[in-house]
């Protein structure tokens, strides 16, 4: 039986980032599943502060060279890749001189800019469907992990709506409690606007200067499913994501973590246990 393809779009990935329980858990969770009855691919940010050399990152040139278009200026899309050992994963970087090279050497800290955070998020995103239209690699299953990654699936619903690469996708937002501080800028909604969303899209982010819980929500809507990654989530993002009546996948301390996942992914599958 053909593998189903499975898609992660991560804010933290270990061991390119130092352990933090979403960097673990954005190692532990893809490796744990692939290549079993899942193919997978991981997809994060390049930040400043991942020491290429080491880790063994290189450009993949037919990937990369596309000019972006946010805020009426173009960016280019740097694509890197690195293999994820002992699985063998693939893990792609989305790279860019003015949204991550920029970022602190010594840590993540991304939170410390949030002056172009929104722009950082729409990059990182539409960065990642490109490159997935690229590969002509069609997941099934999609799953969203930390706020970085909370744009798509309002993307991949709207703007990518009609592709055949994502159109069959079941979308899946992990909450995570790391957040920003404060709000993003007050041009975010135009700026979307400018990448064709509508009104009605946005309607949720309403007038107010969008935080982090709006942009939580946000995902939440556009979502197929919600999983709770850590037992310290905020507890209204929660109850929101409940009241959804998505699918919901709450979080347990216990062993087998990777079987929940690949229980609950199934499930949304429609495929039943053997």
């Amino acid at each position: 039986m053909e593998s189903k393809k499975v898609l992660f779009i991560s804010q933290e990935v270990s061991p390119y980032l130092p352990d933090t329980p979403m960097s673990v858990l954005g190692r532990d969770i893809p490796q744990g599943i692939h290549g079993k009855e899942f193919e997978v691919r991981s997809f994060t940010p390049k930040y400043g502060c991942i020491n290429e050399r080491r880790n063994q990152l290189h450009e993949v040139i037919r990937l990369s060279g596309m000019n972006l278009i946010i805020d009426d200026t173009d960016h280019p899309l740097i694509i890197k890749v690195a293999t994820l050992l002992p699985s063998r994963m693939q893990v792609y970087f989305i790279d860019n001189d003015d949204y991550f090279q920029s970022l602190p050497e010594k840590g993540l800290e991304i939170d410390l800019l949030p002056d172009d955070n929104d722009e950082r998020i729409m990059f990182f995103t539409m960065g990642v469907a490109e490159t997935v239209k690229k590969l002509r690699w069609q997941p099934a299953i999609i799953n969203c992990s930390g706020w970085v990654s909370s744009l798509a699936p309002l993307y991949l619903r709207r703007k990518y709506a009609d592709d055949p690469t994502f159109r069959d996708s079941k979308i899946v937002f992990a909450l995570h409690p790391e957040k920003f501080e404060g709000t993003l800028d007050s041009r975010f909604v135009e700026k979307l606007k400018m990448n064709e969303f509508t009104d009605e899209d946005l309607a949720i982010l309403g007038e107010r200067p969008v935080d982090f819980s709006a942009l939580n929500r946000l995902a939440i809507d556009y979502a197929d499913a919600v999983i709770q990654a850590t037992d310290d989530v905020d507890p209204e993002l929660v109850a929101y994501a409940k009241a959804s009546g998505k699918p919901f996948l709450p979080f347990d301390s216990g062993d087998g973590m990777v079987a929940r996942y690949t229980e609950f992914y199934r499930s949304l599958l429609g495929e039943e246990d053997d």
